[in-house]
């Protein structure tokens, strides 16, 4: 399969443009696709042309959707070292979660700044390409025993590494949890306080009319080339306020020209200088 003529066809015929993915993450993710639906090339072609429904399902299958809550457990402490002084000195801030997934990260941080006595002054913004992936975020639902694990991995770093002396959550004060269903569903007050917007980072532009002090994008951008890279890093700058902090996955990390733009903290990458952009 010529899969740079389907992703062509995609482009031509649906909102998504996958054209700057991954050569071999998007390869992959199409032959599952085609072998779990058991359609021929032509079969594809025209259900990506014709079928509303199976593009969103396509979507939701080609993009990456791992995410747990409190992922990389060690990390949050080195977040909130660095975080805190300016967050506690502000006002107000905006945190925006880029290809938020099912929201797990979303409603860790949440808890965090509710444990820190700061989530009144944040505004939380969350993204993600995937309908189905909204959705899931909006709902804050999810299943109990898959994120069992994670709960107690964090309390345990937290007694190791405590958040500004919080060496301990009741997340009972944040999810109900329902054995029986394996599930655990995050409190209405969480759900209420983010606004959750269906987007694509490969368009460039943020759907909000704001700018941030945070923006996590954990895990996202490994599955795109160079070239998407650099354009969601310009955007990601713009974006920010002077001084403001952009989170990666532990494995990403900026290179080339955006160096000079961002400086690095630990695990945060800070603005520095602002520049010129070429606005298309």
């Amino acid at each position: 399969m010529d899969f740079k003529h389907y992703l062509q066809v995609l482009k031509d015929h649906t909102p998504y443009d996958f054209s700057n993915y991954s050569d071999n993450s998007i390869k992959r993710r199409l032959q599952k696709v085609i072998a779990d639906n058991d359609l021929s090339i032509d079969e594809l072609l025209a259900k990506t042309q014709n079928d509303k429904a199976f593009v969103e399902q396509l979507v939701e299958d080609i993009t990456v959707n791992t995410t747990e809550l409190f992922r990389d457990p060690e990390e949050w402490p080195a977040f909130y070292e660095v975080l805190l002084p300016a967050l506690k000195g502000k006002k107000t801030f905006n945190i925006w979660h880029a290809g938020c997934s099912s929201g797990m990260e979303v409603y860790s941080n949440m808890i965090i700044l509710n444990e820190l006595g700061l989530l009144d002054k944040a505004k939380i913004y969350a993204t993600d390409i995937s309908h189905g992936m909204v959705r899931k975020c909006k709902n804050g639902n999810y299943r109990y025993e898959f994120n069992k694990r994670q709960l107690q991995a964090f309390e345990t770093i937290l007694i190791k590494h405590p958040i500004a002396g919080i060496s301990k959550v009741d997340f009972s004060k944040y999810f109900d949890i329902d054995h029986e269903k394996d599930q655990i569903t995050a409190k209405e007050f969480l759900r209420k306080k983010v606004e959750v917007k269906q987007h694509d980072l490969v368009q460039e532009k943020s759907p909000f009319y704001c700018k941030f002090d945070i923006i996590f994008c954990r895990n996202v951008l490994i599955y795109f080339n160079a070239t998407l890279q650099s354009k969601i890093y310009q955007m990601f700058h713009r974006q920010l306020y002077p001084k403001g902090a952009m989170i990666l996955g532990s494995h990403e990390s900026l290179t080339g020209f955006y160096k000079t733009k961002f400086k690095k903290n630990g695990p945060l990458y800070v603005k520095t200088n602002a520049f010129h952009y070429k606005y298309h």
